[in-house]
């Protein structure tokens, strides 16, 4: 029975949190939650600071434009070091 109540009790604490922000969001000018992404930050901006997905595209792309891909050798499997059969 004590478990039900930390239970219920739980539930009834994370109910009032969600009406609290939803009351904060209905009464707040603009009524969104605030960016707090940090492509949101302005200062992290300036820095030249990205969230890791974008980092990591710009690095993809960058290191797309530096190998050419249109030269490619392939070498044959005997020669990469693998023994001969």
């Amino acid at each position: 029975m004590e478990i039900l109540k930390v239970i219920l009790i739980a539930i009834g604490l994370l109910a009032l949190a969600m009406a609290g922000m939803a009351i904060t969001i209905l009464v707040k000018r603009g009524g969104k939650f605030p960016n707090t992404h940090v492509s949101g930050n302005k200062f992290l901006k300036s820095q030249g600071v990205f969230c890791s997905q974008t980092q990591d595209r710009l690095e993809q792309r960058k290191a797309w434009k530096e190998v050419d891909y249109n030269n490619l050798v392939f070498i044959p499997e005997n020669k990469m070091g693998k023994p001969e059969e």
